[in-house]
């Protein structure tokens, strides 16, 4: 009984963690990219790392908090721009091998020996060099607050005002996009992911509605990469192929082109590694799986999930099978 009782309330932790909430974020990002308007980007994690080194590199060379904030918006558009001009009117596959390549690109700038001054090289930047310009602005008092038997510090590393900040803009993104998709400029993107010839001979500019679909979604994706780094560190290779590849996991297990996709897909994505991990901990000896064997049986047994979703249902558990193409 107590293991059960400590998996659940393992459970809810993993649900509401920064870290589940930063995925949101890019997840949604990644949603506009391909769910909505058919862009193969695979190389969204790119934007999260240009969004949160813009943020600590800024924070670090004595830049403010919203003065941070606007610089990695700006690294994020700047990037976008960059990647889009020359690359969105390529084919799908050929967009997808651009993306993962320009976001490799920048991860290995990062990491590169003669930036370590500025960006920490391949350590990255520690939390404490930029954490306290956001904890600054906590309006919650000092001490621990306990809410669903779960209790942490109202103001810190681990915090709940962290959480409530990577929660409410997930609320917020979630509502701009519900928004954005049911206007006219939602409505041209599906267009474009539908039949870009048609798009173009009712005048539309389908390159300028992509492009535009670019900026939007890397700006969530840098969001993304801002709250993952703020309860951690900034580490270049926590943001880069992998992290793509669970974006695209996440999205697809809750439904592309949906609102709520991204969210039930995040949250469904933590859990189910955090159950397989623990039940293989408590259940199979360590004779059979050591634990770190048990953490990449989960990956396997998550990727084989992948597979068979895309082969049996590959609009996800939320998504209308009329919505997703993956012939793009």
């Amino acid at each position: 009984m107590e293991f059960w009782t400590g998996l659940l309330q393992s459970i809810l932790q993993t649900a509401l963690s920064p870290t589940t909430a930063a995925f949101v974020l890019a997840a949604i990002g990644l949603n506009v990219h391909f769910g909505f308007t058919g862009l193969m980007n695979m190389g969204q994690a790119g934007f999260m790392l240009v969004g949160a080194y813009g943020f600590g590199v800024s924070v670090v060379l004595g830049a403010g908090f919203w003065t941070a904030m606007l610089i990695a918006i700006l690294a994020a558009v700047l990037f976008a721009l960059i990647l889009g001009i020359p690359t969105l009117k390529l084919r799908g596959d050929y967009l997808a091998i651009v993306t993962i390549s320009a976001a490799e690109i920048i991860r290995m700038v990062v990491k590169l020996a003669a930036l370590q001054d500025i960006t920490g090289g391949p350590t990255g930047i520690p939390g404490q060099k930029y954490r306290h310009v956001f904890t600054e602005l906590s309006p919650l008092p000092e001490g621990k607050t306990t809410i669903l038997g779960l209790t942490y510090a109202n103001t810190g590393v681990d915090d709940w005002w962290t959480r409530l900040v990577a929660w409410g803009l997930v609320a917020l993104f979630i509502l701009i996009t519900w928004a954005l998709v049911r206007s006219p400029w939602g409505r041209v993107l599906k267009g474009i992911r539908e039949d870009e010839d048609a798009v173009r001979s009712l005048g539309k500019s389908s390159f300028a509605y992509k492009l535009q679909a670019l900026i939007l979604g890397g700006v969530m994706g840098a969001f993304g990469g801002i709250v993952m780094a703020l309860p951690a560190a900034m580490q270049p290779d926590s943001m880069g192929r992998p992290t793509t590849f669970n974006l695209w996991m996440i999205m697809l297990l809750g439904g592309a082109a949906t609102i709520f996709g991204p969210l039930l897909g995040s949250i469904l994505f933590f859990v189910i590694r955090l159950v397989l991990t623990s039940l293989a901990g408590e259940f199979v000896p360590a004779s059979v799986l050591s634990a770190q064997q048990t953490e990449q049986l989960a990956w396997i047994l998550i990727g084989i999930s992948l597979i068979l979703l895309v082969v049996f249902r590959p609009q996800g558990i939320l998504g209308n099978k009329k919505e997703l193409s993956f012939n793009v």
